[in-house]
């Protein structure tokens, strides 16, 4: 079984609560096996997503969006 892996960027967060919202809504998704996010306090965030399945961007976004925080590009 091959994995994919999609690093996005996102705005907004600040704390482990933001960091918990996102991994939980990203591993909603299907086929995502494991969210790694690389806390940068206040500034801009990497959000590294392992995935079974082709990764839709706008599933990735919209998720993002339903935890609170912004895609960015």
């Amino acid at each position: 079984m091959s994995t994919q892996t999609v690093a996005v960027d996102v705005t907004g967060m600040t704390c482990g609560h933001c960091v918990r919202s996102v991994q939980e809504e990203l591993r909603a998704l299907p086929g995502v096996t494991d969210v790694h996010v690389d806390l940068v306090s206040g500034a801009t965030s990497t959000v590294t997503i392992t995935s079974t399945e082709p990764l839709d961007d706008d599933a990735v976004r919209a998720a993002i969006d339903e935890a609170g925080y912004q895609v960015v590009g």
